[in-house]
């Protein structure tokens, strides 16, 4: 129910997470996946032009959204002291898994959450709120899920430890490169041309480019605008 990403690369070539571009000023930049039809590459590798071999995931980069990684409940409600803090959780092991030979292109995030709480008397069960929102391009969120976590504390016990999933979906055509970008990407340079030099990602057209084929699923607390506030100005 997500929107899309770059063609899948060999099944023997690791997959890697994120979209980075690395070797920028340098000649000649490649990107993995369907853009080389030949053996696996990494990160850093010299290809045989002499460029630096860039890897670009088909999938998305997984991530904590800014400002949500952590809760804190306030018992009574309103307080906001230090001594009325109930209970406070925090988003761990942020992991992705990754089908991008579908179409659309299976992401699955997982991560952990560990909660710690003021009193310990007795059992208690408690249950956290948490989403997964896919951005396209850096700020344009495409979809958004909201799911549960579900944590239990031991009686005597201050601390609780749970997990949490959830996935998402990524159309193929909107994650791909257009083939004019992709040429101008592994085009091959040699020392003397003019555009030896030239980065291709200094070109507004293909960053935008490649921007927009730019996808991440970041998770966090599903917060309150008391919670939000609170955690953006303690």
């Amino acid at each position: 129910m997500f929107p899309s990403r770059l063609p899948a690369a060999p099944p023997a070539c690791p997959v890697r997470t994120g979209s980075a571009l690395a070797g920028r000023g340098l000649a000649g930049v490649v990107l993995a996946g369907a853009l080389l039809a030949t053996g696996c590459v990494h990160r850093g590798d010299i290809d045989d032009s002499g460029g630096i071999t860039a890897v670009r995931s088909a999938c998305p980069r997984v991530e904590v959204a800014a400002g949500t990684g952590d809760v804190t409940l306030f018992d009574p409600p309103a307080a906001r002291t230090a001594d009325a803090i109930d209970v406070v959780g925090v988003i761990t092991n942020v992991r992705g898994a990754c089908n991008d030979e579908a179409d659309p292109i299976a992401s699955t995030v997982s991560f952990d959450v560990d909660a710690r709480r003021r009193d310990a008397s007795g059992p208690r069960d408690l249950t956290l709120p948490f989403f997964l929102t896919v951005v396209q391009g850096g700020n344009a969120v495409v979809a958004k899920r909201v799911g549960h976590v579900a944590l239990h504390f031991d009686a005597g016990q201050l601390r609780a430890h749970a997990t949490g999933s959830a996935g998402a979906g990524i159309s193929r055509a909107a994650a791909t490169l257009p083939d004019d970008v992709r040429r101008r990407l592994t085009q091959k340079r040699k020392a003397g041309q003019e555009d030896a030099a030239v980065d291709p990602l200094t070109r507004p057209e293909v960053r935008q480019a490649v921007l927009r084929a730019t996808f991440e699923a970041m998770v966090g607390f599903q917060l309150t605008q008391d919670q939000l506030k609170y955690n953006a100005t303690r």
